[in-house]
């Protein structure tokens, strides 16, 4: 759902700038040069067909974290070190992979495989392993492996990424991919560390998945009874993905402006740090977004706490009203962070 209202806020990533489009697979993205409002972060959605990876590759200047919608893939990393981990990754299962390390991620099942990716920069870099070779002589990669110069000559030399590259025969997967990993987490599979009747949320951070630095996600999900209160980040730019439902968002800019937009399956919105901002349910059905940040514990200030924190004079003059006239708030030592909707919701 492309946001009617042109948000500078809100942007489609179904609709994204296309870095790969092909039988095997696609790969669109939003970054600072197609959504001028990024900062510190960036996401893309890969689609791989059955026996299709993603290449060999590397970011220059960001950590990735991912997020399993559907389908099976197999994820390999060689970190810094000679470290290696390779592992197995299904439907509502995540992965961090740092800047510099170098991966692969192979659809292993039988349907399509889709996956939402973040990275910690606006702008990420990319190098392909083949891209890689490309650079070097063969005289080069021959003295590299010990081998003849002449046995690098058959490959196709070019420094141009593939992206996605078709498997011949099986796939090659490890016994010990099943097992757990720093580097994998199932988030789904988490009891919810915050839950209500009408939502809940688990949480993809550092408190839970201990190799993230510099990364986080939280699963929201919202029935049309609930809502994510109005709060802000003091630190956290936020991105949201919104995998189910429809929803509507406000946010207030500098600026004195309030800028408030809908947003539908596929859609991709972006918070600057500490910009006050609210979500709710749009219709009869539940919303699930998938919500990154900057940091790998993120931190909230929201309204309910907010009031609590000032005496009713102070309040009182803050509103320009007289004490008698403020709503009767109640004391709030600890945001909820979701609370009930027990007003009807404003027209659309």
């Amino acid at each position: 759902m492309t946001n009617p209202t042109g948000s500078r806020h809100v942007s489609s990533l179904l609709d994204g700038e296309s870095q790969h489009n092909s039988e095997l697979g696609s790969i669109t993205r939003l970054t600072a040069d197609t959504f001028p409002i990024l900062k510190g972060l960036s996401i893309k959605r890969l689609v791989l067909q059955p026996g299709s990876i993603r290449e060999p590759h590397w970011h220059a200047n960001a950590d990735e974290i991912g997020y399993c919608l559907s389908g099976t893939v197999l994820i390999s990393i060689l970190d810094n070190g000679s470290s290696f981990s390779s592992f197995t990754i299904e439907t509502g299962q995540m992965f961090v992979i740092d800047s510099g390390s170098l991966h692969h991620i192979e659809n292993i099942g039988d349907d399509e495989a889709e996956i939402v990716v973040v990275f910690s920069h606006e702008r990420p870099e990319d190098f392909s392993l083949q891209a890689a070779f490309g650079t070097m002589s063969d005289a080069v990669l021959g003295n590299t492996y010990d081998l003849e110069a002449s046995a690098f000559t058959p490959l196709v030399r070019d420094t141009n990424p593939r992206d996605i590259v078709k498997r011949s025969g099986p796939a090659v997967v490890p016994d010990t991919a099943g097992f757990n990993n720093p580097h994998k987490f199932d988030v789904e599979a988490q009891n919810p560390p915050l839950q209500h009747p009408y939502a809940f949320v688990k949480l993809a951070r550092s408190q839970f998945w201990p190799a993230l630095e510099h990364l986080s996600m939280y699963s929201l999900t919202i029935e049309d009874t609930g809502m994510r209160e109005p709060h802000w980040h003091p630190k956290t730019a936020e991105m949201g993905y919104v995998h189910k439902g429809n929803a509507r968002m406000s946010i207030l800019d500098p600026d004195g402006t309030v800028d408030t937009y809908l947003l539908g399956p596929g859609d991709v919105y972006f918070i600057p740090k500490a910009y006050p901002h609210q979500i709710e349910v749009i219709g009869d059905d539940e919303i699930h977004f998938l919500i990154f940040f900057d940091q790998p514990t993120p931190g909230d200030i929201g309204y309910r706490a907010s009031v609590s924190a000032f005496s009713r004079p102070v309040l009182a003059a803050a509103f320009d009203v007289d004490e008698a006239t403020l709503p009767v708030f109640p004391f709030t030592p600890t945001d909820p962070l979701l609370v009930a909707k027990s007003n009807p919701t404003d027209p659309v």
